[in-house]
C-alpha cells in the first residue's frame, strides 16, 4: 500500500513563506488604503466598449422632446443672422447695444431693428432626451443609459424645416445622466473603476465599486457613472449600434 506523501520540511517552509507574503500583502493594501482587482472580473466601462461582446439594444425611447421656433433668444442672435448688406443699412446704435443679451422673439426683434420680421431667421430650438437599454445575454448584464442632443437648455439650429433640424442638432448627440446596471450573473464579479485609465491592478479603495448580482436595477454613484459615460463617448465611433438605435428612434 502507498502511503501518503508528508510535506517536507522545504516545502512546509515555503508554503508558510507564501502565507507570510500573502499576509503581508493584505496588510500594506490595508494600510496603504488600496485593493487589487480580480483578473477575473468583468469591468463595467470596459465590458460595454468591447466590439467583441455581442450587445444589443432594446427600448430605446424619447423621454423629452422640444422642437420648436417660438422660444426667445437673446437679441445678438436675433442680430448676426442678418445678411450683412442689412447690418450695413441697420447698424448697431447704443441703444441696440444695450439690447445685446435681453431674450426676445424674432418679431420683437425685428421691431426693435425697424426691419420686417421675415428678414430674420429664425432658428429651430431642439432637446430631446431619451433612454436606452444595451444589454449581453452571456454577460447577463444590461445597462440603462441616457442620451440627449445638447447638454444647454436647447440647441439653435438655422435649417428649413423640423426634420432637418433634428438631424442636424443629432450629429454630434451624447450620453449623459443616470446610469443604471441590472446583473444576473452570480458566477462572475462585475466592478466598477471610477478612475478612466487604471496604471496598476491596485488602485485606491474609493474607486472601486462592486456591483452585486441582482434581479432589480441598480443605480450607479455619479463618479462611476461619470466615468462609465467618459468611456462611452471616448468610443462611440467603435460603437454603431447606439447610433443606430438613437438615429431610428428620432426620425
Amino acid at each position: 500500500m502507498d502511503l501518503p506523501t508528508l510535506p517536507t520540511q522545504t516545502n512546509m517552509d515555503n508554503t508558510t513563506a507564501t502565507l507570510d507574503n500573502q499576509e503581508e500583502h493584505s496588510d500594506i493594501e490595508r494600510e496603504s488604503g488600496t485593493q487589487t482587482i480580480d483578473p477575473n472580473a468583468i469591468i463595467l466601462a470596459e465590458a460595454l466598449t468591447d466590439k467583441a461582446i455581442s450587445w444589443q439594444i432594446h427600448n430605446c425611447k424619447i423621454i423629452k422632446k422640444t422642437v420648436t421656433q417660438d422660444l426667445p433668444l437673446p437679441f445678438l442672435y436675433h442680430y448676426d443672422s442678418l445678411d450683412d448688406a442689412i447690418k450695413q443699412t441697420h447698424p448697431l446704435t447704443p441703444e441696440l447695444l444695450l439690447q445685446f443679451n435681453t431674450p426676445m422673439s424674432a418679431h420683437e426683434a425685428a421691431k426693435l431693428i425697424g426691419i420686417d420680421e421675415e428678414l430674420l431667421t429664425s432658428p429651430w430650438h431642439v432637446k430631446i432626451i431619451g433612454s436606452l437599454v444595451v444589454f449581453s445575454e452571456a454577460l447577463q448584464l444590461a445597462v440603462r443609459l441616457h442620451w440627449t442632443n445638447t447638454g444647454k437648455e436647447t440647441q439653435q439650429v438655422y435649417t428649413k424645416d423640423a426634420a432637418d433640424a433634428i438631424t442636424t442638432a443629432f450629429k454630434d448627440w451624447q450620453f449623459f445622466g443616470r446610469v443604471d446596471v441590472l446583473y444576473k450573473n452570480t458566477k462572475q464579479i462585475l466592478i466598477s473603476i471610477d478612475e478612466q485609465n487604471p496604471n496598476t491592478q491596485a488602485l485606491p479603495a474609493e474607486s472601486l465599486l462592486t456591483i452585486e448580482a441582482s434581479s432589480d436595477y441598480q443605480q450607479l454613484l455619479a463618479t462611476h457613472a461619470l466615468a462609465t459615460i467618459v468611456k462611452l463617448e471616448a468610443d462611440k465611433a467603435d460603437l454603431p449600434w447606439f447610433d443606430k438605435a438613437i438615429l431610428e428612434r428620432i426620425e
